[in-house]
């Protein structure tokens, strides 16, 4: 038999040019890298530029670590030395550096020392510009939180009401030394129930400074000694973490803006708190448009702070918002209605409201009956329940909260106590009308036409974006440290999120827009046989 003759490529690896003359020959024209470059040219770089101090040797332009740094976050490269790596290899990255390439020390301080301080301007631009364009709207946004886990040690953790406890068995043991040695007794060393009165390091240093130690017993200098070398360092220590920690629970050593909180990613299924942030965005059409970092494990405290932030940055106030239960407080429905933002915000039960278990439960206090003239509330054995008292609640933030106390006058014989309240004696009824009254106009927002619209499409605004993010992405762990820089971090994240959200959006137009032409043509050419074919005359 004749064998065909066998016919290779031609293989040489010494031409001279490997590369085509212009390294975009080989990028497609709907490749998002050239979407980034177009992007970054446009954008207004003189507040990166001002980071710059001029001197030295010639610096790489920062427009190109830009689109170089969007690029990479773009496709789930986060690491300096992986983004030094793909500039050397991908025909993309060179093309955008222009064949030039910075080391991942050059790229990891242009992250952390340029972009760090302009970060917010980026932002800014990058979603007023998806405005102008029309893909998102800055009047309608959704908001939630989550909490993405710091680069700190687990195990780095000091907790508030621990230091707060060696700090007071410390002070007791100075107070108790600094007696025996100003009253001149040595003889016992047990330290006082109470300490008379509470000491800071300042205040111990000057009492030391002033201690004459002439004179004194070898029990004394001993006393004094363990003073100086040991107690005051250590209190000092304690006020030290005291310090750091603020308002705050607990911190970490190794990342002192990091609290530590329970995240969803638990492996070891046992509650194990971490080192980590609380996240706020506000998203609409899966973009994110305004983000925020938070020392608190709840969202309720974040609305206010996370509004004024938004405002900051674009100027205006949404004009709707829509939340989760986690954020109906009095305080958050307050500040919506001060702001003149129609809010589809739930509140905690309600959609248990919904439900005739809530509803036929006569021992609920939203179900007691309540009597205007009288002022008292019925329980459902017939008895009142007169006003006690009005207390004063205040938030974390300081908004104060009117309570009123309601309590029942004998509940004592009572043959449905035990299914009424648990309490030894009569029982007793917290009452926030304000909060009622704003959570009935609540339920009228979330229950109509537009609210129900609001609620089926909250979770999948940012809770797809959360999912895209962490799972997609891969974006669960932050690599830095501190505020300043995981918001540099997650900026330049929102910005490459949103451009690639832009990118597949217009391929997906263009894509319809050329189906749609095609079948245009069908329709021109040959007409319509049979109603099978009615619906490319439709899309046509």
């Amino acid at each position: 038999m004749n064998k065909s003759k066998i016919v290779f490529k031609d293989y040489n690896q010494g031409l001279l040019n490997l590369f085509p003359c212009r390294l975009d020959e080989n990028i497609p024209e709907h490749s998002p890298v050239r979407m980034i470059n177009q992007v970054v040219d446009e954008l207004d770089l003189s507040g990166l530029l001002s980071t710059y101090q001029g001197g030295g040797t010639s610096s790489y332009h920062p427009r190109m670590l830009l689109k170089v740094l969007f690029y990479a976050y773009l496709n789930n490269i986060y690491s300096c030395r992986k983004i030094e790596k793909v500039m050397q290899e991908n025909i993309h990255y060179m093309w955008l550096s222009g064949s030039q390439y910075p080391s991942f020390s050059t790229i990891n301080r242009f992250r952390s020392e340029h972009v760090k301080d302009c970060i917010n301007s980026l932002f800014v631009q990058v979603v007023e510009m998806l405005v102008e364009l029309g893909y998102l709207s800055l009047e309608v946004q959704y908001i939630d939180g989550t909490k993405i886990e710091s680069v700190a040690n687990k195990y780095s953790f000091v907790w508030k009401k621990s230091i707060d406890h060696y700090k007071g068995n410390l002070q007791k043991k100075i107070a108790c030394i600094l007696s025996q040695i100003e009253e001149g007794i040595a003889g016992d060393n047990s330290p006082l129930e109470d300490a008379p009165f509470e000491i800071d390091s300042k205040q111990l240093g000057e009492r030391i400074s002033r201690i004459n130690k002439e004179n004194r017993s070898k029990a004394e200098l001993k006393q004094l000694k363990e003073l100086e070398e040991k107690h005051l360092p250590k209190l000092e220590e304690y006020e030290g973490h005291l310090r750091i920690m603020g308002k705050r629970n607990s911190y970490s050593k190794t990342d002192h803006d990091a609290t530590f909180m329970r995240m969803k990613e638990d492996a070891m299924n046992n509650g194990q708190t971490k080192p980590g942030y609380n996240l706020q965005i506000a998203t609409a059409g899966q973009y994110i448009l305004n983000y925020g970092f938070y020392p608190i494990s709840t969202d309720t405290t974040t609305l206010e702070a996370f509004l004024n932030l938004g405002y900051a940055r674009f100027g205006v106030m949404p004009e709707t918002i829509c939340a989760d239960a986690g954020y109906g407080s009095e305080e958050n429905y307050h500040v919506l209605e001060t702001n003149h933002i129609e809010s589809y915000v739930k509140y905690n039960y309600f959609h248990q409201e919904q439900k005739k278990k809530f509803k036929n439960n006569p021992f609920r206090q939203e179900n007691l009956i309540y009597n205007k003239e009288t002022d008292t509330y019925t329980c459902p054995q017939g008895k009142s329940m007169h006003f006690l008292q009005e207390k004063i609640s205040i938030s974390d933030n300081g908004y104060k909260s009117k309570i009123r106390q309601y309590q029942c006058e004998n509940c004592q014989g009572c043959t449905l106590k035990e299914q009424c309240h648990k309490a030894k004696g009569n029982r007793i009824i917290n009452i926030n009308e304000k909060l009622r009254e704003y959570k009935a106009n609540a339920r009228d927002l979330l229950t109509s036409e537009q609210g129900l619209k609001h609620r089926s499409k909250r979770p999948i605004e940012p809770e797809a974006v959360f999912g895209q993010m962490k799972f997609n992405k891969g974006y669960k762990r932050f690599r830095h440290k501190g505020f300043e820089k995981i918001n540099m971090d997650f900026g330049v994240f929102a910005i490459a999120f949103n451009l690639l959200k832009m990118w597949r959006k217009r391929l997906k137009h263009e894509n319809w827009t050329n189906i749609a032409c095609f079948y245009l043509k069908i329709y021109i050419m040959n007409p319509i046989a049979d109603k099978n074919q009615e619906k490319y005359k439709l899309a046509a």
